[in-house]
This record gives C-alpha cells, sequence and structure tokens, in this order.
C-alpha cells in the first residue's frame, strides 16, 4: 500500500471527525485554546490508536465485533446527539449547567464513536501487511487537521447562528449513526 493509498484512507476516516468537531464547534463551548486541544488531541489520537489496536488485533477483533459494531457506532453517536438536541432548548443561562461535550465522559464517547472505522481499517492494514506506525501516524495528524478545521467552522456558524446550530449539530450527529448503521444492515441484505 503507497503512502498517497494510506493519507486518502486518513483523509476517508477523518471525515466523521470533521462531522463531529463541526457540531461541537457549534456549542461555543469549543472557542478557547484548551477545549479545542482536548478535542483535536482526543479524536487524533483515538484514530491512530485504534488504527494501531486493529492492526495488532489482526483478524480475532473483527470476527468479534462485526455483528455490533454498527449497533455500537449508532448507539454513542446517537446518544450525544440527542444530548446535544436537548441542550439546544435550553435558556442561554443555563449554559453552565449543560453537559461539556469538550471534556469527560462525553469526549470520550465521541473520539470511539469516530474511530471505529479506524479499527476496522487497521484490521485490514494488517492482512496488506502495512506498516501500522506510518499509518496510525498518518491517520493521526490527518485526524487532528480535520478536527480542528471543523471545530473552527462550527464556532463561526455558532456565533452567527446560536443555539439553532446546536440543534442541527445534535441532529447531524444521530444522522452520521443512522448512516453508518444503514450502511451496514445494507451490506448484509
Amino acid at each position: 500500500m503507497s503512502y498517497w493509498e494510506i493519507i486518502l484512507i486518513a483523509v476517508g476516516l477523518a471525515m466523521d471527525c470533521f462531522a463531529v468537531s463541526l457540531c461541537l464547534g457549534t456549542s461555543g463551548r469549543a472557542n478557547s485554546r484548551r477545549p479545542i486541544f482536548r478535542i483535536v488531541f482526543h479524536f487524533g489520537l483515538f484514530q491512530g490508536l485504534m488504527a494501531f489496536l486493529g492492526w495488532l488485533a489482526g483478524t480475532t477483533i473483527l470476527s468479534l465485533i462485526s455483528n455490533f459494531d454498527h449497533w455500537l457506532v449508532f448507539g454513542l453517536l446517537a446518544f450525544v446527539g440527542v444530548r446535544m438536541i436537548i441542550e439546544s432548548f435550553e435558556k442561554e443561562k443555563e449554559e453552565e449547567s449543560c453537559v461539556d461535550s469538550t471534556r469527560g465522559i462525553t469526549l470520550v464517547v465521541l473520539a470511539i464513536a469516530t474511530s471505529l472505522d479506524a479499527l476496522a481499517v487497521g484490521i485490514s492494514m494488517a492482512l496488506l501487511d502495512v506498516r501500522i506506525l506510518n499509518a496510525a501516524l498518518t491517520i493521526g495528524i490527518v485526524s487532528s487537521i480535520f478536527s480542528l478545521v471543523g471545530l473552527l467552522s462550527g464556532d463561526f456558524l455558532g456565533k452567527k447562528f446560536g443555539k439553532r446550530m446546536e440543534l442541527v449539530g445534535g441532529v447531524i450527529l444521530i444522522f452520521i449513526g443512522v448512516r453508518v448503521l444503514v450502511t451496514h444492515l445494507a451490506q448484509l441484505g
């Protein structure tokens, strides 16, 4: 597998990071260096780490999770999406009590949900005998860059359109989860 093919794979994997980061950026909570760094770091780390773990596990883990991985992604993204939709209806003064999607378990859930595809890609890389350290590092860096672009774009939209963008962000997360689920179920049928 050539390096350009790895970059194309990394870009494909980074699209979910971009979409989720765009949603997080609209919430207005990722508007300073710390939350931006946390999101960019976690998304890049989890993408690269999952690719590496997939490679490490080889075909063993694929057979264990292939029956429900799509449901897991759907559930995680739907959970966070519903929380964002609920928060979009809360009043501005209640903002401090809302769950912060840029830290804690919510951030880890999002990082895992966006990186499950990288796990499967890592498994396929093991079958193709790819040098995984270069590939995982590339996947992590590209995902971090796409996450940063998504956050900055989302922050701009959030400032312009306010809480409505958080509602849109939650719907988009749920849509991504449904897309993963439908795509997988269509492949089975």
